[in-house]
């Protein structure tokens, strides 16, 4: 009898398994943990519903069940990643010049890639697939970023300190960089300390973003003779 009952109590403690006396189906943050590690692993079509839910640990029909659809669960878990990034960007300090302004908001971007390495690359696989998906970080994390980010890049180009800049360019001179907080492997065949401190690496998010911000200064035609 006690085996019995040992039985039914482990089939209740199973992930994606409902009925009576059984606990919630996985924490949310475990499960969209999880699922960020799947898609930036493998991709958002190479993680099959399958692949997912034994990732997960959980039975086939979880992820429809509890999101609707295997892109309604890449949805929940890309909203979640970013609204974390998001709010841990630093805010620029209001007082500083312009260009210290940019200084600050780029570096913080490169640290917060630091934080979410995996955000990082499930987006840089996105960026190149134009699908549905791309709209919805376009919608969700890109405009965003560009809204915090333009004012002071608007004010610099008014002042004549910086030359106007397609958006394009502009974008992916400053986001290109992130790579190299994420791709340790190569960072460390080009020199880097392999136990590299946080104080470290937030050191060589400042230097890349003064050399992004310096090289966009370079164009401008306000001090030239």
């Amino acid at each position: 009898m006690e085996a019995g009952m040992g039985a039914r109590a482990e089939a209740a403690r199973r992930p994606g398994r409902s009925g009576a006396g059984a606990p919630a189906v996985l924490e949310e943050q475990s499960v969209l943990r999880r699922g960020l590690e799947a898609f930036a692993e493998l991709g958002y079509d190479r993680a099959s519903a399958r692949e997912l839910a034994r990732r997960l640990g959980v039975s086939h029909n979880f992820i429809n069940d509890r999101y609707g659809s295997k892109a309604a669960f890449w949805r929940a878990v890309v909203d979640c990643a970013l609204g974390v990034q998001l709010a841990r960007m630093p805010q620029p300090d209001p007082s500083a010049d312009e260009a210290e302004q940019l200084r600050q908001f780029i570096a913080g971007l490169y640290w917060s890639a630091v934080d979410a390495p995996l955000i990082g690359r499930l987006m840089v696989d996105e960026f190149s697939r134009d699908a549905e998906r791309l709209d919805h970080l376009y919608e969700h994390y890109i405009a965003p970023l560009l809204e915090l980010l333009l004012p002071a890049v608007d004010r610099l180009v008014a002042s004549g300190r910086m030359a106007p800049v397609p958006m394009d360019v502009l974008f992916f001179a400053i986001v290109s960089p992130v790579s190299g907080m994420l791709e340790a492997p190569l960072a460390l065949r080009l020199g880097r300390s392999e136990n590299a401190s946080p104080q470290q690496l937030a050191a060589t998010a400042q230097l890349l973003a003064t050399l992004v911000v310096n090289g966009l200064l370079a164009t401008g035609t306000a001090d030239r003779a």
